[in-house]
């Protein structure tokens, strides 16, 4: 059997970003895995602009982000295989793998970094309402039909959830000449970005009806319309509201969940907000040996951040395979109100990089003009002011590590509200 240095588990800018920053560092027995037929992920079907502000201070598309990275692959000889399928991972690092090429083979890697991305919630995953017709799709099944297929899924389209990649389709299917009639969102709130919300909804006259929900989907073999109604507090629909729209497609852009049915089966701690591993500071699992980065970790809103996380990820690697790894218990994070994830979930003080412990967190509901806590057991020890807050934005703070210089202990951060007049 085969053995790595290192075996990267998706050719996607997790995937790549960290494979990159390995060698870079030194470890050139890299072998990177993609089952599709070419690097960068889902990159490759988004064809707007504004990636890349933070990573190469100018705006790109998502193919040319995703070329940046494949361009030094390439520089740097880093093998691959594409078109691989990942059928199984062993907690000792054991990988089955099958291609059209090579057959079934399995490999083995000194350590596993795992950047297999996310997939979407589907019309089963919310049991939604109505008959199944042709026409009920998800946002990025119809980007990937547009934009790599030249393929239009519908003329009079609405859409079910404000996640980015719906907002963005909203966009991009009027650009095409589709009629999209509206976007409706269950929450008080849009789960995306609000530049999104701008650009694509309101630059193009496209209503946004929060907390509201699809309630009965009408067609036998193709979709002819849909039944919306307002829900309440409770999400539940409230008698009266509702609404009828003709359409020949509904797209469902209702969230998106970290692929990691191979990390459940490597006997990898999963947590129970993100959907992903639990990971330290350096990206490492509960399973030594085996890192986890982008999407698969937990669902960013900006793929800059993942390159970032994935480049720590990587670096988390070259260390473990040089025996420089921490022993001892090390800072456990919790969220506190208002919080509804802490990204690392372990911290080791002393393996921190630099002056600071960096943690990403996203807020569980809107909030205007408070304040982040952050408390090492209880006890406060550093205050962020925040003019705004909502859970679509991930958060990312830079905590002073002499602030907690602990071998153990609990680090939690919570939403502090404005007092009153």
């Amino acid at each position: 059997m085969r053995e790595y240095d290192v075996i990267i588990i998706g050719g996607g800018p997790a995937g790549l970003a960290a494979a990159v920053e390995i060698y870079k560092e030194g470890v050139t027995d890299i072998l990177i895995i993609e089952r599709d037929i070419q690097l960068g992920g889902i990159l490759q079907q988004c064809i707007h602009n504004g990636f890349g502000l933070h990573e190469f201070k100018e705006e790109l598309t998502g193919p040319e982000y995703a070329q940046r990275f494949i361009d030094q692959i390439r520089e740097l000889k880093i093998p691959y295989k594409l078109n691989t399928t990942v059928l199984d991972i062993t907690k000792d690092k054991e990988i089955h793998i099958i291609n059209s090429i090579d057959g079934y083979k399995m490999i083995k890697g000194k350590t596993i970094v795992l950047a297999m991305g996310c997939r979407e919630r589907t019309s089963g995953a919310i049991s939604l309402p109505g008959t199944r017709p042709a026409g009920v799709i998800t946002a990025g099944t119809a980007q990937y039909y547009l934009n790599m297929k030249g393929y239009l899924v519908g003329k009079k389209v609405f859409i079910l959830g404000s996640g980015d990649i719906g907002l963005i389709m909203a966009r991009r299917m009027t650009l095409e000449g589709a009629l999209v009639l509206g976007v409706a969102e269950l929450l008080p709130f849009s789960g995306g970005l609000t530049r999104n919300i701008v650009q694509c909804l309101h630059d193009f006259d496209i209503p946004l009806y929060l907390s509201h929900t699809v309630v009965e989907v009408k067609g036998k073999d193709r979709i002819e319309g849909i039944t919306l109604m307002e829900v309440d507090r409770n999400k539940q629909p409230i008698p009266g509201t509702e609404q009828e729209f003709e359409c020949d497609a509904l797209l469902l852009s209702v969230g998106l969940i970290p692929d990691n049915e191979l990390s459940e089966n490597a006997e990898i701690a999963i947590h129970r907000r993100t959907n992903g591993p639990i990971v330290n500071e350096q990206m490492e699992t509960s399973v030594e040996g085996i890192f986890a980065c982008g999407n698969v970790l937990h669902v960013h809103d900006l793929v800059d951040f993942v390159s970032a996380e994935s480049r720590r990820a990587g670096r988390g690697v070259v260390r473990y395979l040089k025996g420089e790894k921490s022993h001892c218990i090390g800072i456990e994070t919790m969220n506190g109100s208002g919080v509804s994830y802490i990204v690392p979930q372990r911290m080791h003080v002393d393996e921190i990089e630099g002056k600071y412990a960096e943690v990403f967190l996203r807020s569980t509901d809107v909030y205007h003009d408070v304040t982040l806590v952050v408390k090492l057991d209880g006890k406060e020890v550093k205050r962020f002011k925040k003019p705004h807050l909502a859970p679509a934005e991930m958060e990312h703070l830079k905590i002073d590590k002499e602030l907690i210089n602990v071998a153990s202990g609990t680090l939690s951060v919570e939403v502090e509200l404005k007092e009153a007049n």
